[in-house]
């Protein structure tokens, strides 16, 4: 199931070390995910036993996620093998590493969508990685955290529940902050080659559970999201 994690973070690999001593991060520097980490531990339904097929794989996910979002090359990429790499959402065609980073990165290939642009509460096409990490991580100041909820099959085809969820602590594309949970549940299945390398990822969940939460309140444009130097920032994803 891959490298276990370095010292520094206890969910997830490739962080730290000398393996990435000439990483090229996003935002500048390793992301920090303490205050994630802590709403995790304070808010998951599951705790799964150490070592066990779900930990495995809670911890594969979460440090997918780390790489998506915050390494700039594909060759600073440890958990997949860049060359064979595959995603969909929801059914859609297959695409590569390449074509993904293309649609932005960040939260838009997740948030992909065949509505018209007119009816796009948030629209990835307009959207660098950049963007809309900033308007994720505003709205989500403690992070949007992950739990595996059930696996159902183990390598080499991972088949399993997840739900993501945080609370709407700061404003989102001109909507006010709630306070309020907000929760993403779906499925997933990741596929590994013969080095545990991750080369297929399909997501199905409904985007619609994420941005309906998001747009429950009054939109009231002086609260459009800001640039902070906050190191949350680089926390989440």
């Amino acid at each position: 199931m891959g490298a276990s994690a370095a010292q520094g973070d206890k969910y997830r690999s490739y962080l730290y070390g000398e393996g990435e001593e000439n990483t090229e991060w996003r935002y500048g520097a390793p992301p920090n995910y303490d205050v994630v980490n802590k709403l995790f531990e304070e808010g998951r339904t599951k705790i799964w036993p150490p070592g066990s097929l779900e930990e495995q794989v809670q911890n594969m996910v979460k440090t997918w996620e780390m790489e998506m979002f915050h390494k700039v090359k594909m060759e600073d990429f440890k958990s997949v093998d860049p060359n064979k790499y595959t995603f969909s959402l929801n059914g859609r065609k297959p695409i590569s590493l390449e074509e993904k980073r293309k649609l932005g990165g960040g939260y838009n290939p997740l948030l992909q969508t065949s509505l018209p642009e007119k009816f796009r509460a948030y629209n990835p096409d307009g959207e660098t990685a950049i963007s809309s990490h900033l308007a994720f991580t505003t709205a989500f100041p403690r992070g949007f955290a992950l739990e595996i909820l059930q696996v159902y099959s183990g390598p080499p085809v991972i088949l399993y529940k997840f739900r993501h969820w945080g609370y709407m602590e700061g404003p989102f594309k001109g909507h006010a902050p709630t306070g309020e949970l907000i929760e993403v549940f779906g499925m997933a299945i990741f596929e590994q080659d013969e080095h545990s390398k991750i080369v297929k990822v399909e997501f199905f969940y409904d985007r619609g559970e994420l941005l309906g939460g998001l747009l429950k309140a009054v939109s009231d444009g002086s609260l459009d999201a800001t640039p902070s130097n906050c190191p949350v920032l680089r926390s989440t994803g």
